[in-house]
């Protein structure tokens, strides 16, 4: 990175790094070694929060609300969301916060039947979300989303992607196309290939960091990693949740943390520092 090197965000979110992690109480599982230095928790969430799909148990919001308050994330990504679940734990994150600013970004997905925003069963829009908490937003901050050009036809829902640009951090959310896995690595690449670098971003070259559902695995066909950017790093949940970083960062740990059945994917908090730090 440029020697200025973000030093004021990554000095903030380094206070108090040096407690244990919550999620152990949590029931999680740990992977990693604890990082010394600057970090940033990132804590990666599917939801299953529509009301239509059969893992809606009406109960993950209000976990999620709880997994927030016990971890202290700095980043919240958010997959299978209605607007007003965003909001509800942009609250939770904020009353959590002791300083800095907290900001929130909703992306609905399209519904190709209506040519409008999919929708929840209780009539908000559906999509995926963003919750950051920054030590100080003076110079603002960005929003930029959009709907993948390559989606599967025989699925209304059309899947998006979700960036919060600052001049210190670009934070990205996205939630891959679940019934075709061809189609997913497209939407996969579009997002690392297109959408991310066409970013008019506010600093020179700050770190990227992404949380989702890509619904890709390694090792299987078409295998995940090869829509990944070369020299990227990554923590996943076994399954087909990712926190991913720029290769100006490293992934300290990653822990899944259980959700109570209230959704159908565990939590997914990834710790990431600086190459420096």
């Amino acid at each position: 990175m440029a020697a200025r090197s973000h030093s004021g965000l990554w000095r903030w979110i380094a206070v108090g790094a040096g407690a244990a992690l919550c999620a152990a109480v949590l029931a999680g599982s740990t992977t990693g070694s604890a990082a010394v230095g600057a970090r940033l928790r990132v804590l990666q969430l599917n939801l299953c929060n529509s009301g239509i799909a059969s893992c809606y148990t009406g109960h993950s919001v209000a976990r999620a609300a709880a997994v927030i308050g016990g971890v202290g994330p700095n980043l919240v990504t958010l997959n299978e969301v209605c607007r007003e679940d965003v909001s509800d734990l942009e609250q939770v994150l904020a009353e959590g916060a002791r300083d800095g600013d907290v900001v929130s970004a909703f992306q609905p997905a399209g519904d190709r039947r209506t040519a409008a925003a999919f929708r929840c069963r209780n009539g908000q829009s559906y999509g995926i979300g963003l919750l950051a908490r920054f030590p100080s937003l003076d110079h603002g901050y960005s929003i930029h989303a959009g709907i993948y050009p390559t989606q599967d036809t025989g699925d209304p829902e059309e899947r998006a992607w979700l960036c919060i640009d600052t001049s210190d951090l670009v934070a990205c959310t996205t939630h891959l196309a679940n019934t075709k896995a061809t189609v997913a690595l497209a939407q996969c690449r579009y997002l690392f290939d297109t959408a991310i670098p066409a970013l008019p971003r506010r600093g020179r070259a700050e770190p990227t960091v992404l949380g989702a559902d890509l619904n890709l695995k390694p090792h299987h066909l078409p295998d995940v990693r090869s829509c990944l950017p070369s020299g990227y790093v990554q923590t996943y949940d076994g399954g087909t949740q990712y926190i991913v970083g720029s290769r100006d960062l490293r992934v300290s740990s990653g822990t899944t943390i259980g959700m109570s059945k209230t959704t159908d994917h565990p939590g997914l908090l990834g710790t990431l520092s600086t190459t420096a730090g």
